[in-house]
């Protein structure tokens, strides 16, 4: 979106690279943090730190090779990402706690992982607009939307021990409500890439989109 020029090799590497070592960091801390609620319940019972396959201590060990590697393709760019990329780390670090304190730990965790759609904007001009807002607020309401249908999942053993997810606070209102999401999340997203001048393949992969969404929230 920022690129008016040909968009530079170097970058699309690196964040491709960042991207596999912030979010397996994410990953990594939110499985460390939940290990005794994930013991809890019958999906995640079998991850490697709860069934004892993986120690805390390797967890963290492996965390912190991962955060080095983020950290190595960060300070590749200007000082204004930089920047940008470490105070994504606050909202990383509280995002597995909030399903202990609010329905709406979705909301946590799509600040956390759109996170990305900040970071290639200041990339090129050093700086944050409203395009690349645009489509991080998009990015959330994607989020908040998929996140919600996978969390009906585990809905029954959620409420057994106490874990907060919008799938139990919308209950049976999950499909309208869902819908709201996605549709925002393509108007966003829509607005982000027009307001640059987003041309037809931009238009076409867009309505795909939201053909996939719309197949999402009516299946069964």
């Amino acid at each position: 979106m920022a690129a008016h020029e040909p968009v530079s090799v170097w970058h699309v590497l690196l964040f491709f690279m960042g991207a596999f070592a912030m979010r397996g960091a994410g990953c990594t801390w939110n499985d460390i943090v939940d290990r005794d609620l994930d013991a809890m319940v019958e999906r995640t019972r079998s991850r490697p730190i709860p069934s004892g396959q993986v120690s805390v201590k390797a967890a963290f060990a492996f965390l912190t090779l991962q955060a080095l590697v983020g950290l190595a393709v960060l300070v590749q760019f200007n000082r204004f990402t930089i920047l940008t990329g470490i105070a994504s780390l606050a909202v990383v670090a509280i995002y597995p706690l909030m399903k202990r304190v609010t329905y709406w730990p979705q909301i946590a965790l799509g600040f956390a992982f759109s996170w990305g759609a900040l970071m290639g904007w200041p990339a090129v001009f050093a700086r944050l607009d409203w395009p690349a807002l645009l489509l991080y607020a998009g990015a959330i309401a994607w989020v908040i939307g998929y996140d919600t249908i996978y969390a009906h999942q585990d809905r029954e053993d959620d409420a057994l021990i106490g874990i907060k997810s919008t799938a139990l606070l919308f209950g049976e209102r999950t499909k309208p409500i869902v819908a709201i999401f996605y549709t925002l999340a393509v108007a966003l997203i829509a607005l982000a890439g027009w307001s640059v001048g987003a041309g037809i393949v931009f238009s076409l992969g867009l309505v795909a989109f939201a053909a996939h969404l719309s197949w999402q929230n009516l299946a069964p």
